[in-house]
Formats: C-alpha cells, structure tokens, sequence
C-alpha cells in the first residue's frame, strides 16, 4: 500500500503563520493605568498608577461627571554586552482611561499631584442645586 501525499505550494505560505511569536524575556509590555477610586462624603479620591511618564506628559479632564486621564508614554531600554548592542526595544504610545461618577465634579476646587509614577486626584462634589420655583403672572 502506498502513502499519497498531496503538495499544495499554499501550505509552505502559511506554515507557521499561526504560531504564536516568541516572547523575549523583559520585553516591554503595553502600558496601562491601573487606578482605585473613593467616595468620601464631600469628594471623590483617585489614585491611578502611571509608571515611567513625566508629570508634564499627563492630561486629565473633567467634564460635568466624566474624568479623562491621559498621557503619552516613552520607554526605551538597550541590553550592551561592552560596545556591542544586543537588544534595543522602544515603546512609543498613548494611555488613557476614562470615567463617570455618581455625582458632578467642581473643576474649579479639584486638585491633582503626582508623586514616584502615582497621580493622585482629589475631586470635590459640586453643590447640589436647589430647584427654583416659577411665580406665573
């Protein structure tokens, strides 16, 4: 009995195509921003970890209940054994993460520092207004 085998030049393209890619020991991986947020009677507290950025390089927004955080991240990091370069690897992007809150933020009284890669966001609660009652003539 003989073994018949079919040879299509398509199987050479696609071979190892869907092999997962290695991954290199130390490689950069996506940044993201990792946060926890709490409510205290008058304010929210934000805590977002924002590793290897400069405070320049951080955005935030408020808009009403919504808070935008956003920064452009740079990492690079070269491997040298003596003058030879081995490894070089770069990582350019954007990080951003968006939120709403139960209650609308007073822009004006909201405060932000950022200290060893954590930014720490104080959002005061706007007043709530009281409604107004219409006389008719």
């Amino acid at each position: 009995m003989s073994n018949v085998t079919r040879y299509s030049p398509m199987d050479e393209l696609f071979r190892g195509f869907f092999v997962k890619p290695m991954d290199l020991p130390n490689s950069v991986p996506p940044q993201q921003i990792r946060m926890d947020v709490k409510e205290q009677e008058g304010a929210y507290l934000v805590h977002a970890e924002i590793p290897g950025v400069k405070k320049e390089d951080i955005h935030v927004e408020i808009e009403g209940n919504q808070v935008s955080i956003s920064s452009e991240v740079k990492q690079e990091k070269e491997v040298k054994d003596g003058e030879r370069v081995l490894r070089s690897e770069r990582y350019y992007g954007q990080v951003s993460r968006s939120f709403q809150l139960a209650h609308e933020i007073d822009e004006g009284k909201a405060q932000a520092t950022f200290n060893n890669g954590v930014l720490e966001l104080t959002l005061p609660k706007k007043a709530a207004s009281s409604g107004k009652r219409l006389t008719i003539n």
